[in-house]
């Protein structure tokens, strides 16, 4: 199997795994819900559905991904600032997706349709050199401090010990998508470690407000939504690993 056809199979295997649990989640949370939780949760089930979309287009390189993508940074948002303003972390993915994420979309739409595509159909994707590896290292660590002592100072719902987990779990998401998303928009593979970065640690942040409310209806969609994304951002970089190859990188 070349690898044109396992990313069709893929594809399909992730929107229709999405798609069928999201479903399910939904069906299982709406029954004891009030009618203002019931709203937010087929919002969010919607939101992630375009979400799974928008990674999957961008793990084969195509550009409509920005377009779905643009839908669901708008969604996740308003539930991060809803998720926040009950009591638990969200306040700097919030910030991030309004005034940065957002924009951003339109960055990465015009940036890839600047740099054109190969024989396949997908951007000319390219490397990060070892110094500017380095660098986008370097930046994300201060980049983590300086955010954890804004947040830290702002933040109420984190309680108030030494070392506040709720801004910790806020701030990781936060530095890896800000990183992340540069490095999409300019068509960089390196991106996707800085994805498998915000999968991870945005798992761990709502399998945290599940379990302090486990009458969130929304946690746990956002849940199964970054397992799958997870589960596509390695093979994105398994991708991309071939879509930057030195035979096929834009020599501009």
């Amino acid at each position: 199997m070349d690898n044109k056809t396992f990313n069709k199979y893929f594809s399909v295997f992730i929107m229709v795994g999405m798609t069928v649990v999201t479903i399910a989640a939904t069906a299982l949370k709406l029954g004891p819900a009030d009618e203002h939780a019931r709203i937010l949760l087929v919002i969010a089930a919607f939101g992630s559905l375009m979400g799974v979309a928008a990674t999957v287009a961008s793990a084969s390189g195509k550009i409509i991904t920005f377009l779905f993508g643009l839908l669901d940074v708008s969604i996740y948002g308003v539930m991060c600032l809803i998720n926040w303003k009950n009591g638990s972390s969200g306040l700097g993915n919030a910030v991030l997706h309004f005034l940065y994420f957002i924009p951003m979309q339109f960055v990465g739409f015009f940036q890839w349709r600047k740099r054109g595509n190969n024989d396949e159909g997908s951007v000319k994707a390219r490397r990060l050199t070892g110094r500017q590896r380095i660098l986008a290292c370097l930046v994300f660590l201060a980049g983590s401090v300086i955010a954890y002592l804004i947040i830290a100072r702002f933040d109420k719902s984190a309680a108030d010990t030494f070392i506040k987990t709720a801004v910790v779990l806020d701030v990781l998401p936060l530095m890896c998508n800000v990183i992340g998303q540069l490095l999409m928009s300019t068509a960089y593979m390196e991106q996707w470690i800085f994805w498998i970065g915000v999968n991870v640690s945005t798992i761990t942040m709502w399998a945290v407000t599940l379990h302090n409310d486990a009458g969130s209806t929304y946690a746990l969609i956002y849940i199964i939504k970054y397992s799958f994304y997870l589960i596509n951002s390695i093979n994105g970089l398994r991708n991309w690993i071939l879509l930057s190859r030195p035979d096929s990188q834009d020599p501009r």
